[in-house]
């Protein structure tokens, strides 16, 4: 099990591309205590508001304070679940409709404790981390949500 490790660098500019995935996955090939993934991708949707159809979103953080947030939650995880390893990336900036915003990738010896830990640190992301979204539309108008 790993322990508390140093402070990643989690925000990333623009879209998590597939590419990105796809070789986050294809490096624990050789990690053979692992008998379990579960991966949430966080996609903004094609929704319609007051009319308006949503092109995409902004995302906006203070980045010092949501990396510290994050590497809090990584540690909490860590403690409560027998988690081999984690990785959170999150998007900053403009991610368009269909793109990926939110990537968390959990290794685990056992499917059940994958399943329970990405559950619950998806949640602590989105009560905690100060991420801020601003919803663009199609006329150029936008929201805060």
């Amino acid at each position: 099990m790993e322990t508390i490790k140093k402070k990643r660098k989690v925000l990333i500019e623009g879209p998590i591309q597939p590419s990105f995935i796809a070789d986050s996955i294809a490096k624990h090939n050789t990690k053979t205590d692992i008998g379990a993934h579960a991966i949430f991708l966080g996609q903004v949707r094609a929704d319609e508001k007051n009319g308006k159809a949503v092109k995409g979103i902004d995302y906006s953080a203070y980045p010092e304070m949501a990396e510290n947030i994050l590497a809090e939650i990584r540690e909490e995880i860590f403690s409560q679940y027998p988690v081999i390893c984690m990785h959170i990336y999150h998007s900053l900036g403009m991610v368009k409709v269909g793109e990926i915003s939110l990537f968390v990738f959990i290794s685990c010896k056992h499917r059940q404790q994958s399943f329970d830990a990405l559950r619950d640190i998806v949640e602590l992301i989105k009560a905690k981390v100060p991420v801020w979204k601003k919803e663009i539309y199609e006329d150029e108008s936008y929201a805060w949500i």
